[in-house]
């Protein structure tokens, strides 16, 4: 059986090709991949760097979509079912909308794959196959085959990063956040011997990324995990809650087993704007605190900040990035809040009537799709798109990263190429509106 599966590309606009690899390591596909029979032939193709070759003789495709990218997931399944190749479909937003994903697919994976794909293979051989798959249990991560990654293996950006999950879901249940939805509000670990084996296979581990939406969300496991790491003398990087800062002990053996930098969700520099989407976990009096411990382990910091909170009026902008500066953390990632479909804000802004952009591939958390409270709607576009351009200014990242620290020095070129990234891509998305 031939089998070709697809992650479509991004809208967001992308001006080198480093950049348009970004998407090129996630483990979507390569697990679902390791869940076929050992025989199948698969390709994995990479819609922002590879092209699509529709008359391709293949038995069948498989797409994998979030919300931004269902436009263009839709268009190149729909290309297919015109040939007659069966599609199937899955991921976040298929899973959230799985009767707008079957109007352009032939089966829709709701969920995770590995407690349905068996039957579906099944079902596909004997002609049989059902229009939904779903599974009522949430997979044993301690039975998970290794992601195919020699489908990638060759890839010249792919080499750069090598990406391993270590856990699924977020003890969190923030009210934007989609996650929470798709893993079904859980929080399940994968045996530490399985992590550290995959690390041991991995072709490169000059820096691998660690997936987790929270690798610290257990700390009993991220212990045992970090101190089987340290033999292992690679670096990595993750994303964790701030709350790992409150433990000490395990922020050491972090940095000891090879962390370089974390990616922090801080969100908001305000307590009512946590408060409204259910991010009370983060104490905005434990900021500074928390991230001076970071940095005195050896850790830098990614951060991450949303605008477009109700609370959130004009001066926001500029006060986020006087916290960053004053703060120093060395990479800042900014978004504009999204009531994704599926998450407790998309109901909820749906029935305030605030929701006036339907158009998914404008869901890239970078374009006003709501109204806000206390912004107009040019407003909050202008002051993200000026958050940005000052986050990425010289004088900027000179303050943020020329200290005497290994790692925050490690952090100047990469700012230096996203300010040339990010200043392109802003002129690309302004020209395109």
């Amino acid at each position: 059986m031939r089998v070709n599966l697809i992650s479509p590309r991004s809208p967001v606009a992308s001006v080198t090709k480093r950049d348009r690899a970004v998407q090129f390591s996630r483990l979507s596909l390569t697990t679902v991949a390791a869940l076929f029979p050992s025989d199948t032939d698969i390709k994995i193709i990479n819609d922002s760097l590879d092209e699509i070759d529709f008359d391709e003789k293949v038995d069948m495709v498989g797409i994998t979509t979030i919300t931004s990218t269902a436009p263009r997931a839709y268009e190149i399944a729909d290309e297919f079912r015109k040939r007659k190749v069966p599609v199937i479909m899955g991921g976040i937003h298929p899973s959230v909308l799985p009767n707008e994903a079957s109007l352009h697919a032939d089966a829709v994976v709701i969920g995770e794959a590995e407690g349905v794909m068996d039957r579906l293979l099944e079902d596909f051989r004997s002609g049989n196959l059902q229009k939904f798959y779903s599974s009522t249990e949430r997979p044993d991560l301690s039975k998970l085959p290794l992601p195919r990654k020699d489908l990638l293996y060759g890839n010249k950006f792919y080499r750069e990063m090598d990406m391993v999950q270590t856990t699924r879901g977020c003890p969190f249940n923030c009210d934007f956040c989609s996650v929470s939805d798709f893993f079904g509000r859980t929080y399940r670990t994968r045996p530490v011997q399985d992590i550290v084996r995959e690390v041991e296979l991995l072709k490169n581990r000059a820096i691998i990324f660690f997936v987790d939406d929270n690798i610290a969300g257990r700390p009993d496991h991220a212990r045992e995990l970090f101190k089987a790491l340290i033999p292992l003398k690679a670096r990595w990087f993750s994303q964790a809650s701030i709350i790992i800062a409150r433990d000490k002990e395990l922020l050491k053996l972090a940095a000891k087993s090879g962390c370089k930098a974390l990616f922090i969700g801080f969100e908001s520099i305000s307590e009512q704007s946590l408060k409204q989407v259910g991010k009370s976990i983060n104490r905005i009096t434990e900021y500074e605190e928390g991230i001076k411990r970071i940095h005195d382990s050896g850790i830098s910091i990614i951060g991450a900040f949303i605008f477009g909170f109700d609370s959130d009026g004009i001066d926001v902008f500029d006060r986020t990035i006087d916290f960053i500066e004053r703060n120093k953390i060395e990479l800042a990632s900014f978004s504009i809040l999204t009531p994704l479909p599926g998450t407790r804000l998309y109901k909820q802004f749906d029935q305030q009537g605030r929701i006036f952009e339907r158009d998914w591939a404008k869901y890239t958390c970078g374009e006003v799709v709501f109204k806000p409270k206390l912004l107009s709607v040019d407003q909050l576009q202008e002051g993200y798109y000026h958050a940005r351009r000052r986050i990425s200014s010289y004088n900027s990242i000179f303050r943020r990263t020329v200290r005497f620290s290994k790692t925050s020095l490690f952090f100047l070129p990469i700012n230096l190429v996203m300010r040339k990234a990010s200043r392109a891509s802003l002129k690309k998305t302004k020209q395109r509106n």
